[in-house]
């Protein structure tokens, strides 16, 4: 069924994959390259920068692909991309190296896929159908969960001795993607010309969020999401320095045949491993298990889990007990994703489906703000302390969506649905 995919799904596809490898090698680690350079406070100040930069550049990103097209954006944004990886690679040479450099070419990165994704995005809906759409997401989720994985075994072994290498293929990579993307995407969108519509100011912008903010159920819905996502993006910043901080370098022997020596790095590329496993392998099988049941405990039971994994992350320095609290994690977000997932579709009215999606895209940019923030917080109040602020978390994620579902359509729907199984 691949085959018959539009050309542009399957190219879309196949340079996300490779872009996503060598980046999951390099960009889950730059917090820690910044903080050995800086310090804590000032790697957390500029991760949070990059990531409201790329916030920005995604809200008009969307509209300018309306305004200009999918294909051009997306070449102009690959285009930024290649130029910021040439300028990070000269400025961490053997000879050179400068973190301030460097991190004015990430800003050009969080720019570049401000333009791009939105682009794609638009351009995977344009060529798709009702009837391929589903199966095209679920080829894409499983490429993006595998480049993740496999990046992240690189970026663990390779990231701290090797950084400017992963640098080169990085660029590599995004000369092969620009190459891909000019070539073979056909860009079947059609730019509207009508000069009205041709405008670049932020008007259209504020209105299209101003459809959705008198939706309190909705809002509440999105609170509580990013309450729980905020959790997650922990991982890539305070988490991970904590644990290149006080992880022991130490050599593991397996049955007295096979033994490696571990860090913090390699620990944390490892720990993401065993999650995104699980997730890859289990995901069909939790959506299975979920199917016909009570979708709102289930999402309240994985929100627990899940944060008490990151609760344990937070703080623990013992190996088993780390992996330990990924399974809880993992299965916490098995049981959470699809079930929110599901009761968000309920939740967002139809005839304003845009918006409204426009609106859930905050959860993961404001979720990754206040990861940003977690490590600069962190490294004030310690890691006991940043775990209990997890657990506040889930409880404020299960408040927010409990007050969401109780205000909602969804509510009416489950009252109707007993009143007519009393009958």
């Amino acid at each position: 069924m691949f085959q018959t995919l539009h050309p542009n799904i399957k190219i879309r596809i196949y340079t996300s994959f490779l872009s996503r490898v060598v980046g999951s090698a390099v960009f889950p680690f730059m917090a820690i390259y910044f903080t050995k350079e800086m310090n804590a406070s000032v790697a957390g100040l500029l991760m949070l920068i990059q990531v409201v930069v790329q916030f920005i550049t995604g809200l008009y990103g969307g509209f300018l692909a309306d305004i200009i097209g999918r294909k051009k954006l997306m070449v102009t944004g690959e285009i930024i991309k290649v130029g910021a990886f040439i300028g990070m690679l000269a400025v961490n040479s053997p000879v050179f190296t400068s973190p301030w450099i460097t991190f004015m070419m990430m800003l050009l990165i969080g720019i570049s896929a401000g333009m791009v994704n939105p682009a794609a995005e638009a351009m995977l809906i344009d060529v798709s159908t009702k009837e391929t759409r589903a199966f095209m997401y679920s080829v894409n989720y499983w490429a993006v969960n595998l480049s993740i994985m496999i990046g992240l075994i690189i970026g663990g072994w390779f990231f701290e001795h090797h950084f400017f290498e992963l640098i080169g293929v990085l660029l590599l990579m995004a000369v092969v993607t620009l190459w891909m993307t000019s070539a073979f995407i056909i860009d079947t969108y059609k730019v509207k010309k009508d000069k009205e519509e041709m405008t670049y100011g932020i008007k259209p912008l504020i209105m299209s969020y101003g459809l959705v903010m008198k939706d309190w159920p909705f809002i509440a819905f999105t609170l509580g999401g990013i309450s729980i996502l905020s959790i997650e993006f922990q991982r890539n910043n305070f988490i991970s320095v904590r644990l290149e901080n006080e992880i022991i370098p130490q050599t593991i022997q397996l049955f007295n045949i096979f033994s490696f020596t571990i860090d913090g790095i390699k620990l944390l590329s490892l720990l993401t491993v065993v999650n995104t496993v699980m997730i890859v392998l289990f995901t069909a099988a939790a959506t299975k298990w979920i199917k016909g049941k009570q979708e709102k405990s289930i999402m309240y039971i994985g929100f627990i889990l899940f944060g008490l994994g990151y609760f344990i992350m937070a703080f623990s320095n013992h190996i088993l007990t780390l992996f330990l609290s990924v399974v809880i994690l993992s299965i916490g977000e098995l049981l959470y994703v699809p079930t929110r997932q599901s009761l968000l579709a309920d939740i967002v009215d139809d005839s304003k489906r845009g918006a409204y999606m426009a609106m859930n895209g905050l959860v993961f940019q404001v979720g990754k703000m206040i990861g940003a923030l977690g490590l600069i917080v962190g490294n004030i109040i310690g890691g006991m302390a940043m775990g209990l602020g997890y657990l506040l978390l889930v409880m404020l994620g299960i408040l927010f969506s409990h007050i969401a579902l109780k205000g909602s359509r969804i509510e009416e729907s489950f009252i109707k649905v007993k009143a007519e199984v009393g009958k």
